[in-house]
């Protein structure tokens, strides 16, 4: 039969079995739980880049109101929690300020997407201390501070995610111009290959000096006549194609030209 160790809270936590009881082996969510007038705030500390595991926070409220924590009376490391939290979301969004790879920004959203849930629940678990006791001011104040973290952390995710797909657009019209500019190069090449194959195969007919046969004679002019349509016929389908990638390397040219004026 497996043996199951209650949850360990700090030593002084004297609370009553009612409350004891609505605990398990391990601390779970962000929550806030009542028993027998008592109550125990379960926060979690910051959280850490691809641990899964979260840290927890012990604050619990005596029958005669007073805040007890694992350092003593009161809830002064609850703030220093929200410090931290602050600390760690000013110093991401410097990071974004000053990314220069998508590396950068991928390890940011690794962090920043933990940090908007945990912020969000410690928000939600610091409102069902209020219901319970809507006239604690402390909770009160610390409930509106974790809703500012929480907002700081959703806008340096949301920040986040806009920055790489902005870099992933600006990748995108680099990747068409660049394509445009090569087409428009080979397209070249082979309308002056379309010029010079025609000249190249009246240079090399003309150059013969042999007697041709009566009856060759006429099959010469059909292979003379033949080149010459041939190459007006490349010439002006290379033009035309030639045309239409430089119309589009124009359109795009505008198009980023627009963008820079807005």
């Amino acid at each position: 039969m497996a043996v199951t160790e209650p949850l360990k809270l700090p030593g002084h936590f004297e609370i009553e079995p009612e409350l004891r009881e609505q605990l398990s082996t391990r601390p779970g969510h962000q929550r806030c739980i009542e028993g027998a007038g008592e109550l125990l705030l379960i926060a979690h500390e910051v959280p850490r880049p691809g641990i899964p595991e979260r840290e927890a926070l012990f604050f619990w409220k005596r029958h005669d109101g007073t805040w007890m924590q694992a350092s003593g009376e009161g809830l002064s490391l609850l703030g220093e929690l929200m410090d931290r939290y602050a600390k760690v979301i000013d110093g991401h969004e410097e990071v974004i300020d000053e990314a220069d790879t998508a590396v950068e920004i991928f390890t940011l959203l690794r962090h920043s997407g933990p940090l908007t849930r945990t912020s969000r629940n410690l928000v939600q678990a610091l409102e069902q201390v209020l219901v319970i006791d809507p006239d604690d001011r402390e909770i009160r104040g610390y409930r509106d501070r974790a809703k500012e973290l929480e907002r700081a952390a959703d806008l340096l995710n949301t920040d986040g995610r806009v920055t790489l797909e902005f870099w992933r657009a600006e990748r995108a019209e680099e990747q068409a111009l660049s394509a445009a500019r090569l087409n428009r190069i080979a397209f070249r090449l082979n309308l002056l290959a379309g010029f010079f194959l025609p000249l190249v195969a009246l240079g090399g007919l003309f150059g013969m000096n042999v007697n041709l046969p009566e009856f060759v004679k006429p099959l010469f002019w059909v292979i003379l006549t033949g080149g010459l349509l041939v190459g007006i016929v490349l010439l002006w389908l290379v033009g035309r194609q030639t045309g239409r990638f430089s119309d589009f390397d124009v359109e795009l040219h505008s198009g980023d030209d627009k963008s820079s004026r807005e």
